[in-house]
């Protein structure tokens, strides 16, 4: 809760916390710091950075941005980084997430122990050798990298909805999707942290209802769905009816199969039994997950696999640092969709079983 459970003075101390953290680690000393768009973030990353630069590591600040495009630019960079966010919650919250340079996590045992011990056992600061701050805008980066990811060249003219939200979607989708053979109905792309239209937590079908009724109403050929902080996608189909998570993991993992054959695909153990069986089928390897990124992240690194799928909506990719993008699952989709002239719930339906 924003000035009871998380405050600048408390942003200060963790900025602090997290450079002896990083520090003890000997991870390269220079932060990346991105922030949403609530009205807390940029006090919050403020008081956060000037923690991190009296510990004498410098900042480099990337302003308004999704989740994924922190990890791309922790990843790109070399840096670790801290993106002030609270996801899907209500407008009430704000948090942060960290990751080590190349966008690896930080859990519960592998760092945020140590920072929380940090924090509270307070740290010395010595502000005669003060880091420097710059600003780095690297939204033009981010989508020049999605879209060497997945291939968009040839697809056929599409119509699309995007319910961003008013969230950090409504940031980043107009600029990867002006690069795309497609016509754009957006919905709700102001950035608002007190989230007027609904809450940006696509997981709730009740906050899904009006892109169905937009989908259905502009005849379009796929809806997409993003929550807060951008890093989760959920998918209607022309029809108007709600895509399961599983099944869009189960696409992805095909076409990243086709890519690597033989490869290992994580899932986590909500996923639908359809998931497993679809990659053993492609000639794949389907490896268990526990549930939260940083499980996940780490089985990926461990196992070499190329591709990872949460039930919850989140899509991790091994060539964008193992990080989870829903606006590379949203292209994963749109791909898929775009090289045929089946529409979406003929495309999927081998997929849900």
């Amino acid at each position: 809760l924003v000035d009871v459970e998380i405050t600048a003075d408390f942003c200060f101390a963790t900025g602090v916390a997290f450079a002896r953290f990083l520090q003890q680690e000997r991870e390269p000393g220079t932060v990346v710091i991105g922030e949403d768009m609530r009205p807390s973030s940029p006090i919050f990353a403020d008081a956060f950075s000037a923690g991190v630069t009296s510990q004498s590591l410098d900042v480099i600040r990337i302003g308004l941005a999704s989740t994924d495009m922190l990890y791309f630019a922790a990843g790109k960079l070399k840096f670790p980084g801290a993106m002030f966010t609270a996801s899907h919650n209500p407008a009430e919250y704000n948090g942060i997430k960290l990751c080590l340079s190349g966008a690896r996590p930080i859990g519960k045992e592998s760092g945020l122990l140590t920072i929380e011990r940090f924090v509270n056992d307070g740290s010395p600061i010595d502000f005669r050798s003060v880091g420097n701050e710059r600003n780095s805008d690297m939204l033009t980066e981010y989508v020049d990298h999605l879209l060497t990811l997945v291939d968009l060249s040839d697809i056929r003219p599409l119509k699309i909805v995007i319910d961003a939200g008013n969230g950090m979607a409504g940031h980043t989708a107009p600029a990867v999707f002006a690069r795309l053979n497609c016509e754009v109905i957006p919905m709700y792309y102001e950035l608002d942290g007190t989230f007027p239209n609904h809450e940006a937590n696509p997981i709730d079908p009740k906050n899904l209802k009006d892109l169905q009724k937009a989908v259905k109403k502009h005849k379009a050929d796929i809806g997409l769905a993003f929550d807060g902080d951008a890093d989760r996608c959920f998918l209607v189909d022309e029809s108007g009816e709600l895509v399961n998570p599983s099944t869009l993991t189960a696409l992805i993992a095909a076409r990243e199969l086709a890519k690597s054959p033989g490869a290992s695909i994580i899932y986590n153990l909500i996923s639908s039994r359809a998931v497993i069986e679809i990659v053993k089928e492609n000639g794949g390897k389907a490896i268990r997950s526990r549930v939260g990124h940083s499980y996940i992240k780490k089985l990926m690194a461990d196992t070499g696999a190329v591709f990872g799928g949460e039930h919850s909506g989140h899509f991790y990719f091994k060539d964008f640092w193992r990080a989870d993008s829903g606006m590379l699952a949203a292209l994963h989709a749109i791909a898929a969709l775009g090289e045929v002239s089946a529409p979406l719930s003929k495309i999927l339906k081998p997929y849900c079983r």
